[in-house]
């Protein structure tokens, strides 16, 4: 293939990338499996310090809330001092608090590492991501790079049920968070020794007053989201998600003024970034309403136990890798707006077959709606990240790739959020006309609440009336999760339309202007190493 005039031949990647691939995969599947693992350890994690139900919350939702918050700063702290030194520095820091939080010996104690991880975490997300982005020059390579990198995420939020329910059967709940030791003192000894290091020390300290804005509005957003999705809209979580927009109107307002902006707004002038992105946010809003009523279905509806539901869940994460892996290849082969079209499309075709769930006894519907869904996902996930990141200039992809970050955080948040309160809207209303007679007021108003609230309130009364609860509650969620499959359905088209209109001219970045590539040779070759 020629080389257009003008363009530098891009490098391909050596043996060397590879294995620093591999490296990387190791934070990206703990970031993903630290997500998972505490939920498992919950009751006895709960027996042992006795937390109060606000603490046990903020355990609970501290880690990501403060992943998402310091994404974006951590992205630009990255660009000025170094890829590989923050990565390593986040290594240590998750380490340290791993070992601080499985030996925490009150709640107290527990929020505070597990906010430390929280920091941490941010620090690995966009260093792994901005890495392959300079290792990874060729665009066929650098998309297949990316595809990995998202299906390990997608591997780790199904090993981590795995791997921490065994943990649990032979030790306590601290264990599971030293899963993340071994790992990360494995990226501490061979990251210097296959990862290349990048920064560009012409890149200014990032805005003090722009990086609290921006953790403060996005902690401020995902918060009030997660509160809608568990309690429905309240007046707490609605002046959460004000309070979020105020501050992310004032971020943009300064960015504009600076003359350093935390976040280039120039890039969202690239019609392509700002369209990846939102469409990046989109498809994992889906991808994350979708899973979460099919872990449910698989819980609390069939009765799978937490390891035999992260067991067919296998079949969805492998499915998505397979489409965020081999996208780079077919992205080669065909237009890239007819390639993520057609996933799009193949992913409303697993929500419809979602929907046709009707009972306990649908499990292999269920996880086949699922895996399809996941195969039509997995490619507008890769090569939208791979878009975005690869829209910035090298001296700016830590920023470029936190931003792709945020967008994947903000998405889950808003699919359960958003499309989740269509489907616990059906399941209250289903079974609210369903109520077994005769049931105390308090149960029924309690077993309202959510799917878990009615599987406990029915434990607890006589068997014949346990009964009768759990099967209306279970065919009241089934309700709602046909209802959420549908609204995902009509999205995943919507989408398809849409990536069919606005991305028909896009292409997959190529190699950059070759006095550019000279440059950003120069400052790579100075600090590797």
């Amino acid at each position: 293939m020629s080389t257009d005039v003008g363009q530098a031949a891009a490098p391909r990647a050596t043996r060397r990338e590879w294995l620093g691939l591999a490296v990387l995969a190791l934070p990206t599947m703990l970031i993903a499996m630290d997500l998972t693992v505490l939920h498992l350890a919950l009751p006895t994690l709960t027996a042992d310090l006795r937390p109060g139900n606000t603490e046990l919350l903020w355990i609970v939702d501290i880690y990501g809330f403060l992943i998402a918050g310091f994404l974006i700063p951590m992205g630009a702290i990255g660009d000025r001092i170094g890829r590989r030194r923050l990565l390593l520095i986040g290594a240590v820091a998750f380490g340290v608090a791993s070992v601080l939080s499985a030996f925490a010996v009150n709640a107290v104690m527990l929020i505070a590492a597990r906010a430390l991880l929280g920091i941490a975490g941010s620090t690995l997300m966009p260093s792994t991501l901005s890495l392959i982005r300079v290792m990874f020059q060729d665009p066929k390579q650098q998309g297949a790079a990316i595809g990995a990198w998202t299906g390990f995420f997608g591997l780790g939020t199904v090993i981590g049920p795995l791997i921490g329910g065994t943990f649990l059967e032979f030790f306590w709940w601290g264990s599971v968070f030293l899963l993340g030791v071994p790992i990360m003192l494995l990226l501490i000894v061979f990251g210097p020794l296959v990862l290349p290091e990048y920064r560009d020390e012409s890149v200014a300290r990032p805005d003090f007053i722009s990086a609290i804005m921006s953790i403060l509005g996005i902690l401020a957003l995902i918060f009030g989201l997660k509160r809608i999705a568990a309690d429905g809209l309240q007046v707490e979580s609605g002046i959460a998600i004000v309070v979020g927009l105020a501050l992310a109107a004032l971020f943009i307002s300064r960015q504009r003024r600076i003359e350093q902006p935390l976040v280039d707004l120039a890039l969202f002038r690239k019609s392509l970034f700002g369209t990846a992105l939102v469409m990046l946010v989109l498809s994992t809003l889906l991808s994350a309403a979708s899973q979460f009523f099919v872990m449910q279905y698989l819980q609390l509806v069939r009765g799978l136990e937490p390891v035999q539901a992260g067991l067919w869940s296998l079949p969805t994460t492998i499915m998505i890798m397979i489409g965020a892996m081999g996208a780079p290849n077919l992205a080669g082969r065909m237009k890239l707006s007819t390639l993520l079209t057609g996933g799009l499309v193949v992913s409303a075709v697993g929500m419809v077959v979602l929907a046709q769930v009707s009972g306990p006894d649908d499990l292999y519907i269920a996880v086949a709606g699922a895996a399809v869904t996941g195969l039509g996902l997995g490619p507008m996930v890769s090569l939208g990240t791979a878009l975005i990141v690869g829209a910035a200039p090298p001296e700016r992809a830590g920023a470029a790739s936190a931003m792709a970050s945020t967008g994947t955080e903000l998405g889950s948040a808003l699919g359960v959020a958003v499309i989740g309160s269509v489907g616990f809207a059906v399941y209250r209303a289903n079974l609210d006309d369903t109520l077994p007679e005769g049931l105390p007021a308090s149960a029924g108003k309690t077993a309202k609440d959510t799917l878990a609230a009615a599987v406990d309130v029915a434990h607890q009364l006589p068997a014949a009336e346990g009964s009768r609860l759990l099967t209306a509650a279970r065919d009241a969620f089934v309700e709602g999760l046909q209802a959420t499959a549908i609204v995902g359905a009509v999205l995943a088209v919507l989408l398809a339309v849409a990536a069919a209109t606005l991305l028909r001219n896009a292409r997959m970045p190529g190699p950059p202007p070759l006095a550019e590539a000279d440059d950003a040779a120069q400052s790579f070759e100075k600090v590797d190493n």
